[in-house]
């Protein structure tokens, strides 16, 4: 007795949520990060003020000076949402812990010349600070944007920040046999030593800007646009000639970020900029503004790490963040 089955395609009533066809048109399936991010921020019948800020709605797109028609038009070219930022930073991470595993079981540190630990330990290990600020920076953004996709994409940052910061204190304890002297160190020399002084200074300032947006360009464009090839790509490269490949190795994961979070400063920039001419001035205005700011703070620093050569090195990245930035239409 043969039986014979045959199939049947059942074509679903619906191929995406309402909101999506109305934003992107056409009956076609969304992918998971449209559904996941688009049009989710509620935008009405919010019930009161909030208490701590009765010129504000919950959700406000006058909180900055930057207007957007529409405040979706900006996407994040990773296409990150909660799966598969997860996913992502996940099999980073088992990486990174596979790398602190390898050079604390064969002791890689000991070998390594004294005064390239100590170089780590006097320009790297007070980075967890910098780590923290850039945390609370992002938290701020995330509290005070407009749009779901611009609250994702500031959490996401904080909480990288957050594992950056973890990371650069694992690598000072290393340092030291999990002794917390590097550490301690490092804090004394964030609070005390006159070469972090004016980082400090400017961080600290950045903590109680008002609009978001600058916040935004300051801590994401400018200081990680300085920060992140000199101290984590330069100096480590100056390290890694004089000993000390293996501090490398426990900051791949801060490269690997860095080249990740440019694709999105790149489009969100890009985008922004082309919006109108007010726009584009202002963002010119907030990068040039704390462009030479920061650049100033960080100047005793990359002394501190070159020699008489950080100046140099800190102008070069300088001028590269900068032609960057012009090429996503910034008057920079």
């Amino acid at each position: 007795m043969s039986i014979e089955i045959s199939a049947k395609s059942i074509q679903p009533v619906r191929l995406t949520y309402g909101n999506l066809e109305e934003r992107f048109g056409g009956k076609k399936p969304s992918s998971r990060y449209q559904e996941a991010v688009y049009d989710v921020q509620p935008t009405a019948n919010f019930q009161y003020r909030p208490l701590w800020d009765k010129d504000h709605e919950l959700y406000d797109v006058s909180r900055t000076a930057i207007v957007m028609e529409d405040w979706y038009s900006f996407t994040d070219p990773r296409q990150f949402y909660y799966g598969t930022y997860n996913i992502a930073r996940s099999k980073q991470q088992d990486v990174a812990e596979h790398n602190f595993a390898f050079v604390d079981k064969r002791d890689l540190l000991e070998v390594m010349p004294e005064a390239v630990k100590q170089a780590a330990r006097e320009i790297l290990v007070p980075l967890r600070h910098v780590e923290w600020a850039a945390n609370m920076n992002n938290c701020q953004i995330t509290d005070e944007c407009y749009g779901a996709n611009f609250s994702a994409l500031a959490m996401f940052n904080a909480m990288d920040r957050l594992g950056m910061a973890q990371y650069v204190t694992r690598l000072g304890l290393l340092l030291d046999g999990n002794e917390t002297t590097s550490l301690d160190a490092g804090k004394k020399a964030w609070m005390e030593a006159p070469h972090w002084q004016p980082l400090r200074h400017a961080i600290e300032d950045m903590f109680v800007l008002d609009d978001w947006f600058e916040l935004m360009v300051a801590q994401n464009f400018v200081l990680d646009g300085l920060v992140f090839p000199l101290l984590y790509d330069r100096f480590e490269k100056k390290l890694t000639s004089e000993g000390g490949a293996t501090i490398a190795m426990l900051t791949e994961f801060m490269d690997d970020w860095y080249k990740e979070t440019v694709r999105w400063t790149n489009a969100l920039a890009k985008v922004t900029a082309k919006e109108s001419k007010d726009n584009q001035d202002r963002l010119s205005s907030w990068v040039t503004q704390w462009g030479d700011r920061l650049s100033s703070a960080i100047e005793p620093i990359a002394t501190k790490a070159f020699g008489e050569n950080g100046v140099n090195e800190l102008a070069e990245v300088k001028q590269a963040l900068l032609a960057r930035l012009a090429k996503q239409g910034l008057a920079v």
